[in-house]
């Protein structure tokens, strides 16, 4: 197996696992859940996509991530329901917190996370489109909502703490209490999905969005994401000194000399393509 700094398992599309599957093309590195029927995850499939996750993190042919799915009508129906039936109830704890530790990882990494949600989207399955950093949809029957209360426990895959920041405390509060499907439009008003494609065409205009990306300037990129996502979690003067400590890291970069310099000569920048 190739290696990525002398370290096994870190080249996206050299993975050999189970119920994620991953590759590469055009820069972009997909990772696509398959786990019929519903891709409802275990402890093994969430472990699995820690692993692809690390490999985005470490494989520098990797410069923007797609997370979706393998089947034709569910991105993930959520926890496999049985576990919370007959698991312990100490093992599916450990279970969530790995999730949210995973959720925590794609956040955190500087290359831009993108769910293309091809299916029906439940529970924990929006949980894991939460990890993304945008969230895109086909324009079909599919259906969302975290209905965990009809189940007596909370979305403790780190919904409630995420899902209020994507579409505001009041909208995820009726959200989960309803508990309560709705379709993609809904989703996309109130701000979970940010753009909603024809149903045959969301890959496509995914990986074309996700390519412009991958041809960019990565690590201006990278920092947007970064100063975004750490920065909300900080007093306003934190996050404002946290930017600017990024924004003059990428002043003394060649792509920062290069842009200025092809946008005064009027031509196309032609970045490094690399950190």
């Amino acid at each position: 197996m190739t290696t990525t700094n002398g370290l096994p398992g870190l080249k996206l599309d050299e993975l050999d696992l189970e119920f994620v599957k991953t590759e590469i093309r055009d820069g972009v590195g997909y990772m696509k859940l398959q786990r019929p029927p519903a891709n409802a995850h275990n402890l093994q499939m969430i472990l699995e996509l820690d692993q692809a996750v690390l490999a985005v993190r470490f494989d520098d042919d990797v410069k923007v991530a797609v997370l979706t799915s393998d089947l034709d009508r569910f991105f993930s129906g959520g926890a496999d329901i049985k576990l919370l039936r007959d698991e312990d109830p100490y093992r599916v704890g450990l279970l969530s917190q790995t999730s949210k530790e995973v959720i925590m990882r794609a956040r955190s990494i500087p290359k831009v996370f993108i769910a293309a949600i091809n299916g029906h989207c439940m529970g924990g399955g929006m949980e894991l489109a939460l990890a993304c950093d945008l969230r895109f949809a086909a324009d079909t029957d599919a259906q969302f909502g975290m209905p965990e209360l009809k189940l007596g426990v909370i979305p403790g895959e780190g919904g409630t703490q995420l899902i209020g920041r994507i579409v505001g405390a009041a909208k995820a509060l009726d959200m989960m209490l309803e508990a309560r499907s709705f379709g993609v439009k809904e989703a996309a008003d109130m701000g979970f999905v940010d753009r909603v494609f024809p149903a045959g065409s969301l890959m496509e205009e995914t990986h074309a969005y996700a390519r412009r990306l991958a041809e960019g300037p990565q690590r201006a990129i990278g920092y947007t994401k970064i100063s975004l996502t750490e920065g909300l979690e900080m007093p306003l003067y934190a996050g404002l000194a946290f930017e600017r400590q990024l924004q003059n890291e990428l002043l003394r970069s060649t792509d920062s000399k290069e842009g200025a310099t092809a946008f005064l000569a009027k031509r196309a920048p032609s970045w490094a393509g690399t950190w």
